[in-house]
């Protein structure tokens, strides 16, 4: 029989696992012992060490002889090479696409045309009750109940039914479709407003908790408040209407503000503003750490060339990066080994980006989900590890700079706690106790919360922070906190 007591022998020397990496280990050891309930959800937000403690968990539990392959399913090419190479460091030996070693790391992309190939590549190599199987960043599996066989969650579902464990990481765990997803369960929440199915994490690292250790830097927001001019009709003659961007509640005209918001415009326009001052705010760090550089997230790809022209005739070196350049990859290998001062990315510098470099954040796109927002600002958070020895904790922050939009601010005021994610709502008629809202018996949501404590949440918390942001007379107080 193996023994009950915790262990991490299997980490190799000079390796200290934080906290929540060990509850990890304990609670998938758990998991083990329930043969009904094999998926753990972990919300972590970046510099929190996901890849490291679930690599720390497999090697324990592997080493305990409870586990013999691991498998991590990734969405983009560079975050599986970054797998990799985290596996190679700690004496693992994971192959691309195919099994070798200790187990591989495959695309979600591939799971989805057709999962039976790497399934049966898997089987080949261990039988499937003793893989651990990963889904990093898995909000991406979403489980859509009018097209259980579309989608990225189908092909996971496929590749990992029978495993011995299935655990997704996420940083951000809700979509803007409101759709539950892969290694998730649903329960029932109950409020004023009636019964919601809910998912919340099995084991929750809030950014404050990081924040508070020293494990992350905190993160001051700086939003450009102003009018904005909207001319109604064409041109001739007609009246302008005047909107204030930062007090607008109605979600058309707020829209419209974004828009004009971040187009660059006349010089004294609002976008203008918010990179003069991400600007001064990078000029002022790199006095003191030479290699600080910035970050903007831009609109689209003209967008992003104007903004990298722009900033290069002020003197500022930009590698500007976008999905349909063929070098981009190359470009982000170039800026986190410190070339550029700047880099302008349309959607590539998100989930699994990482550059401690990273300081500054100009937000000058109109996407104001909160998972695509926080995906975006939380790039500033991680520490370089030679600063990290000379800094006090909390660490020093990291800026952010955006327009004033209400929606962002909204979103920025939270983005160090961590709440349930609530699901759409059943259609008409459905019973939510007897469908999880999936649809389909290939996929599954369980609708229960696990009573025993391996089932529970783990909140790790911290400290309360300052409020971000505090409202009087209806008017936004100016933008400086640590979140």
């Amino acid at each position: 029989m193996l023994p009950p007591s915790f262990r991490l022998d299997a980490a190799p020397e000079g390796v200290r696992p934080r906290q929540w990496q060990r509850r990890l280990i304990q609670l998938l050891r758990r998991r083990l012992e329930r043969p009904d309930d094999r998926d753990v959800l972990v919300n972590a937000g970046p510099g929190a060490g996901k890849t490291l403690g679930t690599l720390l968990a497999f090697r324990a539990l592997q080493a305990e002889g409870r586990l013999e392959a691991l498998c991590i399913c990734t969405h983009r090419t560079a975050i599986a090479e970054q797998w990799q190479a985290a596996a190679d460091r700690l004496g693992l030996v994971l192959g691309d696409g195919v099994p070798t070693g200790h187990g591989l790391v495959c695309s979600y992309q591939t799971l989805a045309r057709d999962p039976g190939p790497p399934r049966r590549r898997l089987l080949a190599h261990a039988p499937m009750d003793r893989w651990l199987l990963v889904a990093d960043e898995v909000h991406h599996l979403g489980l859509d109940p009018e097209d259980p066989e579309g989608g990225w969650g189908f092909g996971f579902e496929g590749l990992s039914d029978g495993a011995a464990l299935r655990v997704g990481l996420t940083g951000t765990p809700f979509r803007a479709d409101r759709l539950g997803f892969c290694a998730a369960r649903a329960r029932l929440e109950s409020d004023d407003g009636g019964c919601h199915r809910v998912i919340a994490p099995d084991l929750c690292v809030e950014p404050r908790e990081l924040i508070a250790s020293g494990d992350v830097r905190p993160l001051e927001f700086h939003f450009q408040d102003g009018w904005v001019d909207h001319r109604r009709g064409d041109v001739g003659g007609e009246p302008e209407a005047t909107s204030p961007l930062s007090e607008e509640r109605r979600e058309s005209w707020r829209a419209r503000n974004l828009r004009r918001a971040v187009a660059l415009g006349e010089p004294g326009g609002i976008a203008r503003r918010v990179l003069a001052g991400a600007r001064r705010e990078l000029a002022r760090l790199r006095q003191v750490d030479p290699a600080a550089a910035g970050l903007v997230v831009a609109r689209d790809i003209d967008h992003a060339l104007a903004i990298g022209r722009l900033l290069e005739a002020g003197g500022d070196p930009v590698q500007v990066v976008h999905s349909l350049d063929p070098e981009a990859a190359e470009t982000l290998q170039r800026f986190r080994r410190g070339e550029g001062r700047w880099l302008v990315s349309v959607d590539m510098c998100a989930e699994g980006f990482d550059a401690p470099r990273l300081r500054v954040v100009a937000y000058l796109t109109t996407v104001v989900t909160r998972s695509r927002f926080l995906q975006a600002i939380t790039r500033a958070v991680r520490l370089d590890g030679a600063l990290a020895a000379l800094e006090p904790v909390p660490r020093h922050p990291s800026s952010i700079h955006a327009p004033a939009d209400p929606l962002l601010m909204a979103h920025a005021s939270g983005w160090s706690l961590s709440a349930p994610y609530r699901l759409r709502p059943l259609p008409d008629g459905a019973d939510p106790e007897a469908d999880p809202g999936i649809g389909t018996s290939a996929v599954s949501l369980p609708l229960r919360a696990v009573a025993d404590r391996a089932g529970g949440v783990i909140a790790l918390s911290g400290p309360e922070l300052p409020p971000f942001l505090s409202r009087r007379g209806g008017s936004v107080t100016s933008g400086q906190a640590a979140g």
